[in-house]
């Protein structure tokens, strides 16, 4: 299926994702600022420590950011077509951010230290990096002269995917916040996910679209981290 190639509203998808998604925000909450975090630690006989506060507030502001930023992706910026299959996926992957880290936060009792502040600073540069690129991508596109062009510009220079490079940043914020060594398991997952699948699905699909726009465009630019890869 050309996922890429075809366009539509998408209404009743995108309904379920925001309707799944703000559940799971609801599950977040309870975890970190109610007593399911320890209520679910107990059933599985895992010794407890109560968390801190601060981080779980921090944590649970990570999902919220992340909610508006889909919202405004799926609602403004998405226009291909979303098989239903997507829909559902969508949701379960992002389970893994809000319940999964919310689930390894909660019981992470260490005082606020620098561990914290490189989160939150990965975080939000990532965050910015991903909405900000497509954002100038989306604006650019909409002008009449840039029909059939591919977009090389903004932080599209620097990265051919330049996006997926700003979620792997904040994937990472949220690991780094949680002070668990499993968690580095996400955003590895996400590295190869993007590296051998993701990334190699869309050139794919832009070098038959753009041919040889595509190819001078790949040829002086890294394919996913800037500067590296």
């Amino acid at each position: 299926m050309d996922l890429y190639g075809n366009q539509s509203n998408n209404i009743p998808q995108k309904t379920l994702i925001i309707t799944l998604e703000l559940v799971l925000l609801f599950i977040a909450y309870n975890i970190l600022l109610g007593d399911l975090g320890a209520t679910i630690y107990r059933w599985f006989h895992i010794p407890f420590s109560g968390g801190n506060p601060t981080r779980n507030v921090i944590n649970l502001t990570f999902s919220i950011v992340v909610f508006l930023r889909i919202c405004v992706t799926i609602l403004y910026l998405l226009k291909r077509s979303m098989p239903w299959e997507e829909a559902v996926s969508i949701p379960f992957a992002f389970s893994l951010y809000y319940v999964g880290y919310a689930l390894l936060t909660c019981n992470a009792n260490a005082s606020i230290n620098w561990l914290d502040y490189t989160a939150i600073f990965l975080f939000v540069v990532g965050s910015l990096i991903n909405t900000v690129s497509e954002l100038l991508r989306d604006a650019w596109k909409k002008q009449p002269g840039n029909k059939g062009k591919i977009y090389t510009g903004g932080l599209f220079k620097y990265s051919m995917h330049i996006n997926y490079f700003g979620d792997m940043l904040w994937v990472i914020g949220y690991a780094l916040l949680s002070h668990n060594p499993w968690s580095a398991l996400i955003p590895l997952f996400l590295f190869c996910f993007f590296a051998f699948y993701n990334v190699p699905k869309l050139d794919a699909y832009l070098a038959g679209k753009y041919k040889e726009q595509f190819t001078r465009y790949a040829s002086h630019t890294k394919k996913f981290i800037p500067f590296i890869y």
